[in-house]
């Protein structure tokens, strides 16, 4: 059986990219336990034969996804004139690539030589002023006539005027364009007032979901948007933002994937600069102008110079033969989250047989995976 390296040298064929799709959206397999599944089993077939027998060692019965409802899904991208860009395509963003536990599976519609370009994130408030509004839409205008593709999330405020002013006419013959990241399904629109930007994203940019179609955005769904962002890019610039807002999130997203973190400085009598300011104090690099912005990108060599978080360590991928046997570490979880490393440590077991005993109890329901590798029980 091919290991699944030597399985992304080679052509996909159309029932593996299904099986894929079909492993992914099977209940309780999330990004880790699907590169985990893929490279133990070597083919995402072999994978989905295994889910209930794996499962029924964690403790509960299990049923795949439907493959109807696979082939439903890829007939729905289709007529949506979308396609499918697999984590192992030559054309899958090479910095998403890099990141820890890149998305699978993405859907996009649009150009996809816009996802060669280099990328810059511009994010901020949806309640934005309207001087957060203007520069937005500069900045997004300045960096695609720079030749950048700049990356937002089709959010009211910040998002939308980063996004108009990147979909200039004349920056679009020439510059770089646009990326729209969305929370839902490529058949969703949201906010509906961004029905016309979304039609001209996919028009004369790229529009890219990690949902399948039919999926409406949900709050447990923007997270999982926002590492998208974050991951895209070499750099993220945060126009304005409150604590504890999204577009904070998106920039701690990217310090932990080791990219650049920009923000533009406001008055600390808005709040809605506050989460601007306290990136800068934190170690983000204060910037006042899309100049600021190319020359600190084009001279980046992935060592950020901001200081702002230090990078996460990547998950490794499993790579021990799918017959060895599963670890016993159920006495050593709880519902305190742990390190997956400090299980191998403490069970004195090969990191392979702990990672097979993982997946037994996250395809059985019994495990929540948390950030920076750990785990704990549901």
């Amino acid at each position: 059986m091919a290991s699944a390296d030597e399985a992304a040298a080679l052509p996909l064929s159309s029932d593996e990219a299904l099986a894929r799709l079909r492993l992914l959206r099977s209940p309780n397999v999330g990004p880790v336990s699907y590169y985990q599944l893929l490279r133990r089993f070597g083919s995402a077939g072999a994978a989905v034969e295994a889910l209930p027998s794996l499962a029924a060692r964690g403790g509960a019965p299990y049923r795949p996804a439907d493959a109807a409802r696979i082939t439903a899904e890829a007939a729905k991208v289709r007529s949506l004139g979308g396609r499918y860009l697999f984590h192992d395509s030559p054309h899958y963003p090479a910095l998403l690539a890099q990141t820890d536990t890149p998305p699978p599976i993405l859907t996009m519609q649009g150009d996809g030589a816009l996802l060669a370009r280099p990328a810059v994130a511009l994010v901020g408030a949806r309640n934005a002023s309207a001087g957060a509004m203007r520069l937005a839409r500069e900045f997004g205008a300045a960096l695609a006539a720079a030749g950048f593709a700049v990356v937002s999330g089709l959010a009211r405020g910040v998002d939308g005027a980063a996004h108009q002013g990147a979909l200039l006419p004349d920056v679009a013959a020439g510059g770089g364009g646009t990326i729209g990241v969305i929370a839902g399904g490529l058949d969703s629109i949201y906010p509906p007032e961004h029905a016309a930007l979304q039609a001209q994203i996919v028009a004369q940019g790229v529009l890219l979901a990690e949902m399948p179609p039919g999926t409406e955005p949900q709050a447990r769904h923007f997270p999982r948007r926002n590492r998208i962002i974050a991951g895209l890019c070499a750099g993220t610039v945060v126009v304005e933002a409150a604590p504890k807002s999204g577009s904070l999130i998106t920039a701690r997203l990217a310090a932990e994937a080791g990219r650049e973190i920009m923000a533009i400085p406001g008055s600390p009598l808005d709040s809605r600069s506050q989460g601007c300011n306290q990136l800068i104090r934190e170690g983000a690099i204060l910037v006042q102008s899309p100049a600021d912005v190319i020359e600190l990108l084009e001279s980046f060599t992935g060592t950020p110079r901001s200081t702002f978080h230090e990078a996460a360590v990547p998950v490794a991928l499993d790579s021990t033969p799918a017959d060895d046997a599963p670890a016993d570490i159920v006495a050593l979880l709880g519902t305190a989250p742990v390190g997956v490393d400090e299980l191998v440590r403490l069970s004195g077991a090969p990191a392979g047989s702990v990672q097979l005993a993982l997946i037994e109890l996250e395809l059985a329901g019994r495990l929540l995976r948390h950030a920076g590798g750990r785990v704990s029980l549901a």
